[in-house]
């Protein structure tokens, strides 16, 4: 089997096995062993915590940019390997079986259809790829760590992000700063960022809900830019809060969904993907809404 191959397979058992515990757990809510398998979510989730491994976000790395390159040519050195676009596409529909009845199938497409692929490059030659959420006007949600150059205190050659382009209907538009979180590492409380594009956009705003509770168990529905592979649907389940105002998710955490969207089961925005666990792709970590974000959005104040 080829690596490009294997490295789907693995991915498509992976989420088959967790999914399918899951969907047995949800399909036996209102019968006798209901508590046992809370306990056992609960055990999983403890189990998980107790690791000695640290939190990583989840913007991905592209290595040096390559120059001179058109904008159609740059879009698909991003883009990479329609196949293997084409093969998690596929494994994400299966998966998605599981989860049918959950949220409308054309609500799912409609809600796509806000995101965008986020990529920022630095003054080393070097880029990463991520994800925004569209809020109207121009502004975009994301994380800080994917358009400002976090855990640079203590580095002899502190590199800076010098520009940040989001991808819209084929071409990379520049977007721009306006507002950020005092988070100075990633996967924290205040990684957060609004950048604003100053192009008409033709897309649906997100519906936002700061009032989610994030009740355990409860499912939800994640956007974001796979691989750099585009904007892909994952689905999984609230686990806990954290003592630093965050939420765990049974989710993956794959590289390039930060700044994508985490949405409830009526569609709306209810947080966004900022890291992962160390080590494991399907325990990720989420930043709930609050309306200090928000701040600076015209049209939301």
């Amino acid at each position: 089997m080829s690596s490009r191959r294997a490295v789907p397979a693995i991915l498509a058992s992976a989420f088959a096995l967790l999914f399918f515990g899951l969907g047995n757990y949800l399909g036996a809510r209102h019968t006798a062993d209901n508590d046992d398998r809370f306990a056992a979510m609960r055990a999983e989730i403890a189990q998980l915590k107790r690791r000695s491994v640290e939190a990583a976000g989840t913007a991905g790395r592209l290595g040096p940019v390559v120059t001179g390159l058109s904008t159609d040519d740059t879009a698909r050195a991003i883009g990479g390997d329609d196949s293997l676009r084409a093969s998690i596409v596929a494994d994400v529909k299966r998966q998605l079986q599981d989860e049918m009845g959950l949220l409308p199938l054309n609500l799912l497409r409609d809600r796509s259809t806000s995101f965008v692929e986020l990529y920022s490059y630095d003054d080393h030659g070097a880029s990463s790829y991520g994800t925004a959420g569209y809020l109207g006007d121009g502004y975009f949600i994301t994380v800080k760590h994917g358009v400002v150059a976090l855990n640079q205190e203590g580095q002899a050659d502190p590199r800076t992000i010098t520009s940040v382009k989001l991808m819209y209907k084929g071409q990379l538009l520049n977007a721009r700063v306006v507002d950020a979180g005092d988070a100075r590492v990633e996967v924290d409380p205040g990684d957060w960022a609004i950048v604003k594009v100053k192009e008409r956009i033709e897309m649906p705003p997100l519906n936002l809900n700061l009032d989610y509770a994030f009740d355990f168990a409860d499912p939800i529905f994640r956007l974001g830019n796979d691989y750099s592979k585009g904007i892909i649907l994952s689905t999984g389940y609230v686990g806990q809060r954290t003592s630093n105002k965050l939420v765990t998710c049974l989710t993956d955490g794959h590289p390039g969904v930060s700044g994508g969207g985490v949405l409830n089961r009526e569609g709306e925005l209810v947080g966004i993907p900022i890291g992962r666990m160390q080590g494991d792709y399907r325990f990720s970590f989420i930043l709930p809404l609050r309306a200090e974000m928000f701040r600076k959005v015209d049209h939301l104040n």
